[in-house]
């Protein structure tokens, strides 16, 4: 009499996972949460203006890209592509660089359908600074 039965402990597992705050790897009902972006680099991480004019290419390196993630480039949303969870491609033209500068790279991910469940979903990298000269 002084153990649990198996299904209740099961049963209780499962409930303490569901309320547990932000911990969408164990919480089977954030299933549809995006995780946050990290940006470790950029490459290239300067180039000249006139390259911006005609269209350059950055890599961007990193973890937990996804199918909608995009790279952000001085606010700008840059066209995107994403050929692995650990790479993303932005392309980088005058519509988000207007002149030479500092200028900052980030990726952002949309939210998914967290809704209240305690999931977290999306988000911002920190950002990595482009030199365009």
């Amino acid at each position: 009499m002084g153990s649990v039965p198996k299904t209740l402990a099961f049963t209780l597992l499962i409930l303490a996972a569901m309320l547990l705050p932000g911990c969408n790897a164990i919480n089977p009902l954030c299933g549809s949460a995006r995780p946050t972006p990290v940006m470790t680099s950029i490459a290239p991480s300067s180039v000249t203006y006139a390259q911006v004019q005609e269209t350059v290419q950055v890599t961007v390196t990193g973890s937990h890209f996804v199918a909608s993630s995009v790279v952000m480039v001085n606010g700008t949303q840059v066209t995107t592509a994403v050929p692995s969870d650990t790479q993303l491609v932005g392309t980088v033209s005058t519509a988000a660089i207007p002149g030479t500068g500092t200028f900052k790279v980030f990726v952002n991910t949309p939210s998914g359908n967290s809704g209240d469940l305690g999931c977290s979903s999306g988000g911002s990298s920190s950002s990595v600074t482009l030199t365009v000269n």
